[in-house]
């Protein structure tokens, strides 16, 4: 069982963008209607803007406001499936002996988002990025808590997952949009995480869970299970907590 404080959220997906917005898909979750919405990274130069992927806009529309103000802030990114249009693309030209784009292949890695982040803030501090099966919201969670443990003020942990290309859908179904959610943990005692065996197979969850985690933050639901193969998370909140 570990222990720890969510002292702000932020969360972006096509069409849910605003803590109200988040607020009524908690009460009423359903698939946001395609947008082609891009998530507000203007806070950055033009040429920097031009080298993040979706996936890495993603991340840093919602880590960056959380992150300002805060010196040697750890890093924790976890994403299942990581870049896949990108890595769609690259592949494709491979197919048709067209040569690769050097750029495009280091940005495609699972840790260019953070080696972006680092660059572009400036920032040293300690950073992972995971690529968890389907608890990785609990594991980006455990390596946060070690950094806290370790003495870290806080611990910013970024997860997000890309809409597969159409060729992916046969094995992954477990993206119905694109989304991330950022959370920035620091040390204490409102939430409680803990581990016990998994007695039934309950089936795929029908959302993934970094957004089941949001309808808890948002009051939807009072606590949270999640199974996962041969083990369940439990959620437990102890404290209203802010708006983000």
């Amino acid at each position: 069982m570990i222990n720890f404080n969510i002292a702000r959220w932020r969360a972006w997906a096509p069409g849910l963008e605003t803590p109200e917005q988040w607020a009524a898909w908690s009460t009423a979750p359903s698939i946001p209607p395609v947008s082609e919405a891009l998530p507000d990274v203007s806070f950055l130069p033009a040429m920097q803007r031009r080298r993040l992927s979706h996936t890495a806009r993603m991340a840093f529309s919602v880590a960056w406001p959380l992150a300002e103000g805060i010196d040697h802030l750890p890093m924790v990114f976890v994403s299942r499936h990581g870049e896949t249009p990108r890595t769609f693309n690259i592949l494709s030209d491979l197919s048709r002996s067209e040569p690769l784009s050097p750029t495009q292949f280091s940005l495609s890695v699972h840790n260019a988002v953070i080696g972006l982040w680092s660059i572009m803030r400036g920032e040293t501090s300690e950073m992972t990025a995971l690529a968890a099966s389907g608890d990785g919201l609990e594991n980006g969670v455990l390596e946060a808590a070690a950094m806290l443990n370790e003495g870290a003020e806080a611990v910013l942990l970024v997860l997000t997952e890309e809409h597969p290309p159409e060729a992916y859908a046969s094995w992954i179904n477990d993206v119905p949009f694109p989304y991330v959610v950022a959370l920035l943990l620091t040390a204490g005692t409102d939430w409680q995480l803990s581990l016990a065996p998994c007695a039934t197979d309950s089936g795929r969850p029908q959302w993934p869970h970094p957004l089941n985690l949001l309808r808890l933050l948002n009051g939807a639901v009072s606590e949270l299970h999640h199974p996962f193969r041969s083990r369940t998370w439990a959620w437990r909140r102890r404290a209203v907590q802010p708006a983000p």
